[in-house]
């Protein structure tokens, strides 16, 4: 292997560690009117929190904030990347333009809508 080819290695392992990320836990709720998730970001501040639906698939991503006072450094860190990331193929059946989305001390909430024609109805019988 020659030099460029070596730098070219390098580059693509160091753009594959920067786009490693955490997944984090999520729990998804169903329901007749449809889903709940939640979603444990801890260190993350509303600011780095992207949230995208794009071609039925739902993406979560945040940068962890951790600060370290200037001059100390983490002599044992368990977070070890700075950033989440979790994607999610949506159903057909969700209306992915009525989602609703909360965030509060690092929990996500998303609650996603059923789309009309998916959702149950009651069909009236009439005597003839």
């Amino acid at each position: 292997m020659n030099m460029n080819e070596s730098t070219q290695v390098a580059k693509a392992a160091e753009a594959a560690r920067n786009e490693a990320a955490m997944l984090p836990p999520v729990d998804v709720i169903e329901d007749t009117g449809g889903i709940t998730l939640y979603a444990d970001l801890p260190g993350v501040p509303k600011d780095k929190l992207s949230l995208q639906v794009e071609a039925g698939t739902l993406t979560i991503e945040g940068e962890v904030a951790l600060d370290v006072p200037q001059g100390m450094e983490a002599t044992h860190a368990e977070v070890s990347l700075p950033r989440y990331r979790r994607v999610f193929t949506l159903s057909k059946e969700l209306d992915t333009q009525k989602v609703n989305a909360e965030f509060n001390q690092g929990l996500l909430k998303l609650r996603i809508p059923k789309a009309e024609h998916a959702k149950p109805r009651r069909i009236e019988v009439k005597l003839t």
